[in-house]
């Protein structure tokens, strides 16, 4: 028998390892969506009433949880929204229907409690079932993205009509989701608490690339180690080995660097760009890189 309840505390270890065991290399190497889901508990922006456990025959196999969010207004005013997830079903689980019965459960309530509006980003093909669309045709902007795409993954619904209205934003997700990223010991020390998993370059996963330079990571041999010899799956061995980084600059020496490249980079690029496009276009994107980001 299928049942959804609010998550207890009793939960909380069973459905973090849930989590990890959903995500585990299906976006990425490794994850941290579990560490997220740790974190995000004591979150201001968590939201309890609407932090859910799906059972079968009383074992815990999916959870959802919903956050605060907002929306930078093109007038430069804020507009308050939300987001969910990380979702996760246990992967024994998966494609059987109960993800999206989870998440219509867990938007029924949303509605209830009174909220308007979610954005949030996912695959369109699964999420368009349960009344998302292209986040673009609202005029809803995706701060990674240039502002005139029509991002494939980022997508939103109003569960109040014309709560959105004919308004025009960015969205940046909240805070609380890139908090692997902001303290990787603490989310290493944490995941060493759990059984080691092997990480993984698959199919299907987001492009990664060099925390340091951007080149793209596609096999373990781009990748660099750390000091114990393991593969580090967040920078090149160009720009990091044995736990050290091989150079020491600064984003714009880096730059400087990888500008020479350009005729590589073009041979991958529909269109080519000069050495000065280059460089403004990783002026634009190296601060969002995990040795740069501020």
């Amino acid at each position: 028998m299928m049942t959804i309840r609010l998550e207890q505390t009793k939960d909380f270890r069973e459905v973090e390892n849930l989590t990890r065991e959903a995500f585990w290399n299906v976006y990425r190497p490794g994850c941290t969506e579990h560490y997220v889901l740790n974190q995000y508990r004591t979150n201001p922006d968590f939201i309890p009433e609407l932090d859910f456990v799906m059972e079968e025959d009383g074992k815990i196999i999916g959870h959802v949880m919903f956050s605060k969010a907002e929306i930078m207004l093109d007038d430069g005013t804020i507009f308050p929204s939300w987001t969910f997830g990380p979702i996760s079903i246990h992967p024994e689980y998966k494609r059987k229907g109960y993800g999206l019965k989870l998440l219509k459960y867990a938007i029924d309530k949303a509605k209830e409690m009174g909220i308007g509006f979610l954005q949030m980003e996912g695959n369109y093909e699964f999420y368009k079932n349960a009344g998302f669309d292209l986040a673009s045709k609202m005029k809803i902007h995706y701060h990674a993205e240039p502002r005139e795409s029509e991002v494939p993954y980022f997508l939103a619904q109003e569960l109040i009509p014309d709560y959105w209205g004919n308004r025009e934003g960015t969205y940046c997700p909240p805070k609380g989701y890139f908090v692997a990223d902001e303290n990787p010991e603490a989310f290493e020390a944490y995941e060493a608490t759990f059984p080691q998993k092997e990480k993984a370059f698959q199919p299907g996963q987001l492009p990664q690339f060099c925390q340091s330079c951007g080149m793209p990571l596609t096999r373990i041999e781009d990748c660099g180690t750390n000091a114990d010899g393991s593969t580090n799956f967040d920078y090149c061995q160009y720009c990091y080995k044995d736990g050290k980084f091989l150079q020491e600059c600064t984003m714009d020496e880096m730059i400087e660097h990888c500008a020479q490249f350009v005729d590589e980079v073009n041979k991958q690029m529909p269109k080519p760009m000069t050495k000065e496009e280059y460089k403004q276009m990783m002026r634009g994107f190296f601060p969002m890189l995990k040795r740069w980001k501020k």
